[in-house]
Order: C-alpha cells, then sequence, then structure tokens
C-alpha cells in the first residue's frame, strides 16, 4: 500500500486532524491543515477559487497527508490521493469527543487556526459546530461510500472505532520497523 498521499476524512470531532498530524509524523509525510487554509483571522472563509488554488499548491508534492471534509476541494484531494482513510465512528462517541474538545478550546482559549478561537457564544449560536455534527454525521456516513466509487484506483481504510485504528496504527509501526 503505497500511503504517500493521503486524505483522512470523517464526520466533525471525530480525531482527523489527530490522525492526520500523527500520520504526517509517523510516515514521515508533510501535513497541511485544511482549516487553515480555508479560515482567516476572525473566522472568515477562504474565497472558493483561492481555497482550490492554495490546495492545488499543496497537493503537487508528492507526498503528503491532510483533512477531506470540505466539499468545496475534495476533486483535488481525491485525485491526487492514493489512500482514503474514513474514521467512521458511532455519533455518540463521536460528539463525546466533540463537546469535550470544544468545550477545552473555549475554557483554555486554545487558539484554533490563524488567530481563531472557539468561544461560548460560538459553541451556542446557528454557527455552533456542535449543531453542525447533529446535521451532517448521518449525512455524511451516506455520501462517502458513493464518493469512493468516483475514484477506483483509491485505496480506502473504513475503521469503525478507535481501537481498530490503533491496531492498524501499531501494525505500521511494526512493519516499518521490520524494514529497517
Amino acid at each position: 500500500m503505497p500511503l504517500q498521499r493521503i486524505v483522512v476524512f470523517g464526520t466533525t470531532g471525530s480525531g482527523k486532524s489527530t490522525l492526520a498530524k500523527r500520520l504526517g509524523e509517523h510516515l514521515s509525510l508533510p501535513y497541511f491543515e485544511m482549516d487553515a487554509l480555508h479560515w482567516n483571522p476572525g473566522w472568515v472563509p477562504t474565497p472558493e477559487l483561492e481555497f482550490r488554488a492554495k490546495v492545488e499548491k499543496a497537493t503537487k508534492g508528492p507526498r503528503w497527508v491532510t483533512e477531506g471534509n470540505y466539499s468545496a476541494i475534495r476533486d483535488i484531494l481525491l485525485s491526487q490521493a492514493d489512500t482514503a482513510i474514513w474514521l467512521d465512528y458511532p455519533f455518540p462517541l463521536v460528539f463525546a469527543r466533540l463537546l469535550r474538545r470544544t468545550l477545552s478550546r473555549v475554557i483554555d482559549r486554545k487558539p484554533v487556526c490563524n488567530g481563531n478561537y472557539e468561544t461560548w457564544r460560538q459553541m451556542f449560536s446557528r454557527n455552533s459546530i456542535l449543531l453542525w455534527a447533529f446535521k451532517s454525521h448521518w449525512r455524511k456516513k451516506r455520501h462517502y461510500p458513493g464518493l469512493w466509487a468516483r475514484y477506483p484506483r483509491l485505496t480506502v481504510l473504513r475503521f469503525t472505532s478507535p481501537g481498530e485504528l490503533e491496531a492498524w496504527l501499531w501494525g505500521l509501526g511494526a512493519r516499518a520497523a521490520a524494514s529497517r
């Protein structure tokens, strides 16, 4: 399995960015964060054409890892990627993780990207990431299988639990150590 150009998919809060960073470190792949390319200071989104240009530039290299939930650039990522990793976790797990992460970011004032912070106001607004999770979780689960079908050369790895993912990652480490 090549694992040279990897896109991590999953619903909001599933751990896409965390996994992509881990894979980048583990496989010595350059990691670029989609939120950092999409969100400017003040939570202002990058215009779509500019966003697409940034992603095209980032995916020109022969090796990279990122997350892939933005529909505006998904075609670019999937046409360049050799592997899609789908974190297909149950909603209660994902929501609990998202709630914990959001609360931590709000309370500790941890920056998200480009100087942006999550706030109590956002958390309880129409634009709440928690509300977005409710709105999008099941739709994305239904959408992804059809998406993979449009890219037949893509290797898709689906994980339905964190334990299943950790076992796979452990196996990657063991194979890397054996090849040294």
